[in-house]
């Protein structure tokens, strides 16, 4: 793991954990607060086919319109194209952004939060999508995730049995890695 900086059009700077060295187009990992243990082993993981990008998104006054800038930037510096995965209010923003015209690539989410407000900017993300939810979650984050899935063009549902919000990193690293490369 190397940790890398860089910096928005704005100057402000961000820092990212770098995982793996393979070829291809990277897959960002955007979490749903700071960076853990969970997304570090899911990167450990999907680093031994990808190259993996953990990202610990701003906060700030505009959090979402933040996110979705250094994000932007990030790609940029990546070489302009990338893989992006969001757990939780992370999906929110990876959703964001890929409706506000950020170069992505294939996207997953893992349990988004949904907003009916969210339904237009939905409709408008261009990318192939798959949200995951867990099976033991409660009923209202399952419904949110097929949901989401169903307001995005390119979307697809995948429950995985017997997982939470918690979700084992080595049950779905196979499922994302599966996603990015069909």
């Amino acid at each position: 793991m190397d940790e890398v900086y860089f910096t928005a059009q704005d100057g402000t700077r961000f820092s990212y954990e770098r995982y793996g060295a393979g070829g291809g187009d990277p897959v960002i990992l955007v979490g749903g607060g700071e960076r853990g243990g969970g997304e570090r082993a899911l990167a450990g993981l999907l680093a031994r086919r990808f190259p993996v990008i953990l990202y610990e998104r701003p906060g700030g006054p505009d959090p979402l319109g933040n996110g979705i800038a250094a994000l932007a930037a990030l790609v940029d510096a990546l070489g302009g194209v990338a893989a992006v995965h969001g757990t939780a209010s992370g999906g929110d923003l990876v959703l964001a952004a890929a409706a506000a015209g950020v170069p992505v690539g294939a996207v997953s989410v893992y349990e988004p939060p949904y907003e009916a407000e969210a339904a237009d900017r939905l409709g408008r993300v261009p990318a192939r999508v798959l949200v995951v939810d867990g099976g033991a979650s409660p009923a209202g984050t399952r419904r949110a995730a097929r949901t989401v899935a169903a307001a995005v063009p390119r979307g697809r549902h995948r429950t995985l049995t017997g997982q939470t919000y918690e979700v084992a990193p080595h049950v779905l690293a196979p499922v994302l890695a599966d996603f990015y490369t069909a």
